[in-house]
């Protein structure tokens, strides 16, 4: 029998455009995987690496053009969003980069014998290794910033680890495209082929968890999807670290006093956060806990005329805005919801945006479950609540989230106590990321940032954003009483390579 073909398909039109490449059989998948197996030693170099990271940036920038319009064609996204993603994109790249010329990411700790101390200190050296093969899950909606060139392919490369990346099937060309520039960009440095290999089909990425000389795993997408990854990872012979980002609703809680002093301000930004990309973000606000009467009133308001005006949009396949129409459609059917500027199709391929509301309290009722589960696209839900209890008993009720945000009143901001501390404190043990009086969309990428969060917003406490996502391709390990020519050279006495340490006399 013969592979099953991969196409690339225009989400305006659900026509195919070509055919990208075949499902990879388990051949295929334990070729790639044993090569890039293979490719450690090559990898190990940090000099290599820090220079095969800014390469691969440069290549890319330098294919902006076919990259975008590749990129487009399978996602509907448009060019301004692309070209902005591949800014970012390549940013990662040459930021992991510095991090890795920086070296402070090898936690490099040196403890002195002290033979005075109970029970006495022997000498300790410590620091990280690479795990090794790293298999990476892209993205559906970051067609590069978290698929073949995005943020997990980066750290991973950054921390040693070579990697096999099952692509996406919405973007198959545009993964393609992008492995072809980083191999390039591997072998202008003498890197093998194998350092970066890409597989396509579903049983693919089955096949790639379960493979034992694969040594980690890196995941965003959904929660059924993820979970079935994470439950095999941990079913192996040798189980193994899954970083996985699955779903979150990303509550955001409006207060009385903010509704009352920002209502125009808080309606128009919250429509804008729903609906960028249409509302296909990961960090989307979901739930929204907007207080009842006038000023609520107010806000709703303000969020209907501007998401009024935003214009229908395509989501990224079929199978998603199919599943997009009937969440909206259970949302809407369950009494006292009621919608507004109703969320539905428009034409045979594009969705319109819009919300939900219902009161608070009905939250607490098992049959309104659906209502605190995250539906992919441009919709979101009010929940309008009485008080203070009425919200928390619907943030009591709320699983993990990459996000939480609170709108606060310019007073509520100047107290070290009361409410919003209070709201502070709540949402905090619920998410990975606290924004007052902003949005959770746009996760900028820094050394400070947390992308993550509790189950089910990811499978470990790690992120997936920002210069620490290196650390989740890393493990530690001490050297005692090793004489200083066995050392690796990150730890000899002399410091050869100027690493940072911390020392302890």
């Amino acid at each position: 029998m013969s592979a099953a073909p991969v196409w690339s398909v225009d989400p305006r039109t659900g026509k195919q455009l070509e055919q990208v490449a075949v499902e990879a059989t388990p051949q295929d998948v334990d070729a790639a995987v044993r090569a890039a197996h293979a490719a450690r030693a090559a990898l190990a170099d940090r000099t290599t690496r820090i220079a095969f990271l800014r390469t691969a940036a440069d290549l890319l920038d330098a294919a902006v053009a076919e990259v975008v319009e590749t990129a487009d064609a399978e996602t509907a996204l448009g060019a301004a969003r692309l070209t902005g993603e591949l800014a970012r994109t390549t940013y990662q790249l040459r930021a992991f980069a510095d991090a890795v010329e920086d070296g402070g990411y090898l936690d490099i700790r040196i403890d002195r014998p002290d033979p005075s101390l109970v029970p006495p200190r022997p000498e300790l050296r410590r620091y990280k290794v690479p795990l090794g093969v790293t298999a990476v899950y892209a993205a559906s909606n970051f067609p590069l910033a978290f698929s073949v060139p995005g943020g997990d392919t980066a750290s991973a490369l950054a921390a040693g680890c070579p990697v096999v990346v099952k692509a996406h099937p919405d973007h198959p060309a545009t993964s393609e495209l992008c492995a072809s520039l980083l191999r390039r960009a591997a072998a202008e440095h003498g890197l093998p082929a194998g350092v970066l290999s890409v597989v396509h089909g579903f049983d693919a990425g089955l096949e790639l968890v379960r493979h034992p000389l694969v040594a980690a795993a890196g995941f965003t997408g959904s929660v059924r999807g993820g979970r079935a990854l994470f439950d095999a990872a941990a079913a192996r012979p040798v189980p193994i670290p899954f970083h996985g980002e699955l779903g979150s609703l990303n509550p955001v809680v409006v207060t009385p006093a903010a509704a009352a002093e920002r209502a125009e301000e808080i309606g128009t930004g919250l429509a804008g956060s729903v609906t960028l990309g249409v509302g296909q973000f990961c960090v989307k606000p979901g739930l929204v806990l907007l207080p009842q009467g006038t000023d609520g009133d107010r806000v709703a308001d303000h969020l209907a005329q501007a998401i009024g005006a935003a214009a229908p949009g395509v989501l990224l396949d079929q199978r998603m805005r199919a599943a997009f129409l009937t969440g909206v459609r259970e949302r809407a059917a369950l009494p006292g919801v009621e919608a507004t500027r109703a969320p539905g199709p428009d034409g045979e391929h594009a969705v319109a945006p819009g919300f939900l509301s219902v009161p608070a309290d009905r939250l607490t009722d098992p049959a309104y479950e659906v209502l605190l589960e995250e539906c992919f696209g441009p919709v979101t839900v009010l929940a309008r609540y009485a008080g203070q209890d009425e919200a928390g008993a619907v943030l009591a009720r709320l699983a993990g989230n990459l996000s939480a945000t609170l709108q606060l009143s310019a007073a509520e901001t100047e107290g070290a106590s009361g409410p919003a501390a209070d709201l502070i404190g709540r949402v905090t043990a619920l998410a990975g990321r606290v924004v007052v009086n902003g949005w959770p969309t746009g996760v900028a990428v820094a050394p400070a940032q947390h992308h993550g969060g509790p189950y089910p917003a990811a499978t470990s406490h790690s992120t997936s954003v920002g210069g620490t996502a290196i650390e989740r391709w890393l493990r530690p390990v001490a050297f005692q009483s090793v004489p200083e020519p066995l050392l690796p050279p990150e730890l000899r006495e002399a410091n050869p390579l100027g690493l940072p340490r911390r020392v302890t006399p």
